[in-house]
């Protein structure tokens, strides 16, 4: 697994972590810790979780290493 794989990974995570916060609790994890959803911290954190979902999307295509078992 790559160094790149598993930054954007990481960030997918908290990406889905956050979106789970805000649908269940109506609660913004990210906007919160770096003042508000507006703030450029905030904003800079969303644009590279949309950026690691964007380079993740071949490895949806990739053949698993686990498919011929």
């Amino acid at each position: 697994m790559s160094v790149l794989y598993k930054i954007c990974l990481v960030l997918l995570i908290i990406g889905g972590l956050n979106w789970g916060l805000v649908g269940v609790f109506n609660f913004n994890l990210v906007a919160w810790l770096f003042g508000g959803a507006a703030s450029w911290l905030s904003r800079i954190i969303f644009i590279l979780v949309g950026i690691a979902a964007i380079c993740s999307i071949p490895a949806l295509f990739m053949p698993s290493d686990d498919a011929s078992n």
